[in-house]
């Protein structure tokens, strides 16, 4: 399993969200399917997969002349590593100035405004339940 701090390239995201939708899969399926995209050689591809292998990112297989890839990593706990690191880098760790930047993001339409207070809340009335479950 990768280690919890291990750092994601742009390059692992693309190659891991490749391999989340179609695996098992070979690195020519994902080079085929990035081609458009990132107009990566086979080499290129199969490079960065060996080494996401090395990283533990990626498991594989050989059956015959083939290798066949899984994600060894999930894509929540790569998301939630994305986002801890993040959080540190740019607000000291803290959570209360992120959510703070984003609730004063001008970008954020009203869905969004109102998808987020309704996340809060939920998680609110979940713990409220579990205090009085014990």
């Amino acid at each position: 399993m990768a280690k919890r701090s291990t750092e994601l390239f742009e390059s692992e995201w693309a190659i891991l969200g490749v391999v989340w939708e179609h695996e098992p899969c070979t690195a020519p399926e994902v080079q085929e399917i990035l081609r458009g995209e990132k107009g990566w050689a086979y080499t290129t591809v199969k490079t960065i997969m060996d080494r996401m292998v090395k990283k533990g990112l990626l498991k594989t297989r050989k059956i015959r002349n083939l290798y066949l890839y899984n994600s060894a990593i999930t894509r929540p706990r790569a998301q939630r590593s994305e986002i801890m690191r993040t959080v540190k880098r740019a607000f000291g760790g803290a959570f209360t100035p992120m959510v703070q930047f984003l609730i004063d993001n001008e970008e954020l339409s009203d869905e969004q405004y109102d998808s987020l207070e309704k996340l809060i809340k939920a998680r609110k009335h979940r713990k409220l339940d579990l205090k009085k479950k014990r």
